[in-house]
């Protein structure tokens, strides 16, 4: 099998299998082709053209897909919602894209109808899958039209917005290519490779977050364009990822640390209940992986553990295992036609190994932020741009982060990285999750401060509290100590991994500013 596209396979191999929903219902190329290609005609009937917005706050499975490829083939920016935003969050985002149509499923009732109600999108604009309150069914959209592709067929675009430290989201938006919708992108097939991922050659992608991240919908999407089955999970479980694995025999997935450590929490009885020797490259990014965690999931599933750093804006790194391994804590070097450098407050190149901001740039990509001209131009040096993360280059070229700018704690004027001492900490066998950030010290600025979800069956307190101490103290130098240890039933991360020290952290310093 040579040919590639949702459409193209969908003419030769129609009969061959998609997607899986979580509920365990087969799609064919063909019909999830199909489901494209009315809901593409239904919106063009409906006034939609190149360049216009539509905006999907669905869960995962094909009717997501469905909207994504329909929107892809039509020229349209196409947002995803994190369905974990309140209503007013979701409006500003239909309205900041100018959306001509809002999808949303019945499991977000209450907060979908209200951000449509806010918004400044007119009520035959709203589609749903299920029942929710004025709007229609989106299974009606296009089926009083012909069972026929649109009439313009022209590639769309992801529109993915960014979480910011302040403000609201911003938009990421490139230029549309013009290109044919039928063709993969170079770039499509060029990130896949770089995991060893070719089209069809018996793969199986296992799809375990929400398709609202950026990464996760790509590796869905592009694994379908490649001729690879994708098998999505609407809640992730660590056993029940076993089970699919071993069920459909997965080659590949996109997962986080935050997995892996749950992953490893199971016992070996369950462990040894499901076979995934057919693993081939399990991909990783989104947040640091504490060294050990990553050692201790190498040792059990064998080198297929994959890293990459990379923006939804464009450019990256990877770091294969066997790398890593000689490079521990690096997340690699930069793509093939990609460009990473570490500068200085000055914007000038620093040399290997001392630390700086991270900045990158991806050959033959542009993008702005959409409404926003302001950071736009902020997040630039040159041709080069920066999410704001610091870290430093080996010798080798070799990128490590220490951790994101604003996280950075300054205390009697040194600099101590959160995600050093994290991980320092997460590997005690009482921990399940934590998080470091700095609070106010009225002499130092900042001290450190650590939050920690214990594991099951273990309870916090000052015993633990002094355990973990003496723990860290074999790990750490004396300044990067944590202070204090407080104890959480539960740390704030999104689906995807991603932690919110920003969270945690607000009410220590809101605390701090009313005393004052």
């Amino acid at each position: 099998m040579t040919v590639m596209g949702l459409w193209n396979i969908a003419e030769e191999y129609p009969d061959s299998v998609a997607v899986v929903d979580p509920d365990g219902h087969e799609m064919t190329y063909r019909e999830l082709a199909s489901a494209a290609d009315r809901i593409g005609r239904g919106l063009q009937s409906r006034g939609l053209e190149p360049g216009d917005s539509i905006v999907l706050m669905l869960t995962n499975g094909a009717d997501l897909l469905a909207a994504y490829f329909a929107a892809l083939q039509t020229g349209l920016y196409v947002v995803t919602v994190n369905w974990h935003l309140v209503a007013d969050e979701v409006a500003y985002i239909i309205d900041d894209s100018a959306a001509k149509a809002f999808f949303a499923h019945e499991d977000f009732t209450g907060v979908a109808a209200d951000a449509a109600a806010r918004s400044d999108l007119p009520a035959a604009a709203r589609w749903s899958v299920g029942e929710i309150p004025g709007f229609r069914p989106l299974a009606e959209l296009g089926a009083d039209e012909p069972v026929e592709r649109p009439d313009v067929r022209t590639a769309g675009s992801p529109m993915l917005y960014t979480s910011g430290t302040t403000g609201r989201p911003k938009g990421v938006r490139r230029p549309l290519t013009g290109a044919d919708p039928d063709e993969v992108p170079e770039r499509s097939r060029g990130f896949f490779a770089l995991f060893g991922l070719e089209p069809f050659d018996g793969h199986v992608h296992l799809c375990g977050s929400p398709m609202y991240h950026t990464a996760v919908l790509n590796f869905v999407s592009i694994s379908i364009q490649l001729g690879h089955t994708a098998v999505l999970m609407g809640r992730w479980d660590a056993e029940e990822m076993l089970r699919l694995v071993d069920r459909h025999r997965v080659t590949h997935s996109h997962m986080v640390p935050t997995q892996f450590h749950r992953l490893l929490a199971l016992s070996e009885q369950v462990r040894a209940r499901y076979d995934v020797s057919s693993l081939r490259a399990v991909v990783h990014g989104a947040a640091p992986c504490p060294p050990e965690v990553k050692r201790r999931m190498l040792e059990w599933w064998g080198p297929v553990i994959i890293e990459y750093y990379a923006a939804t804006e464009g450019g990256g790194t990877s770091i294969g295992a066997e790398e890593w391994l000689s490079k521990p804590g690096s997340v690699g070097r930069a793509w093939p036609g990609s460009v990473v450098r570490v500068l200085g407050e000055d914007g000038a190149e620093l040399p290997p190994g001392e630390v700086g901001t991270v900045y990158m740039r991806m050959h033959g990509s542009s993008f702005e932020y959409h409404g926003d001209a302001d950071k736009t131009r902020k997040s630039h040096v040159g041709d080069l741009f920066t999410l704001g993360d610091v870290g430093y280059l080996d010798e080798d070229d070799y990128l490590y982060l220490c951790d994101r700018k604003s996280d950075m704690i300054i205390s009697g004027g040194v600099n101590i990285y959160p995600a050093e001492v994290e991980n320092a900490l997460a590997v005690h066998p009482q921990i399940a999750d934590v998080a470091v950030f700095g609070v106010p010290n009225d002499d130092w600025g900042e001290e450190v401060k650590a939050v920690v979800q214990v594991a099951e069956d273990t309870a916090g307190g000052q015993h633990l509290a002094d355990e973990l101490m003496e723990f860290a103290r074999r790990r750490l130098a004396k300044f990067k100590l944590p202070k204090s240890i407080d104890f959480t039933p539960e740390l704030p991360r999104d689906p995807n991994g991603k932690l919110s020290r920003r969270k945690l952290r607000d009410p220590y310093w809101a605390h701090r500013d009313q005393a004052i």
